[in-house]
């Protein structure tokens, strides 16, 4: 993903996690921009005890993928989906790579 990795990758249960006001705060956004983007299912807030909506730093990184494209004019709708499908392309391209490297290792000869 072209996205900043300032944020790095997390599990969505890992901390730590920035509130919204924060959360907002670091991507030079708003909490409504944020609310969109969970309208439109790409990220989903986690909760704190109180029940306040929280963000990890790999939700942070999505949402700043989602918020270059919104700048260059995309309307969020389709800047959703392209980030979406942007992160499976990157997973897809990591497990090809894990299965092409398990099959050279059990199978040297082939890759020749």
């Amino acid at each position: 993903m072209t996205a900043d990795d300032t944020f790095g990758r997390l599990d969505d249960d890992d901390y730590p996690a920035y509130t919204m006001g924060r959360a907002a705060e670091m991507l030079g956004a708003t909490p409504a921009f944020l609310r969109a983007l969970g309208e439109h299912r790409l990220i989903t807030p986690l909760r704190s005890e109180g029940g306040h909506r929280r963000y990890s730093r790999y939700q942070l990184r999505i949402a700043a993928r989602a918020r270059e494209l919104v700048d260059q004019g995309t309307p969020i709708e389709a800047a959703c989906r392209i980030v979406i499908l942007e992160d499976q392309l990157e997973e897809a391209q990591r497990i090809n790579a894990e299965y092409r490297r398990a099959a050279e290792s059990a199978n040297p000869t082939a890759a020749a």
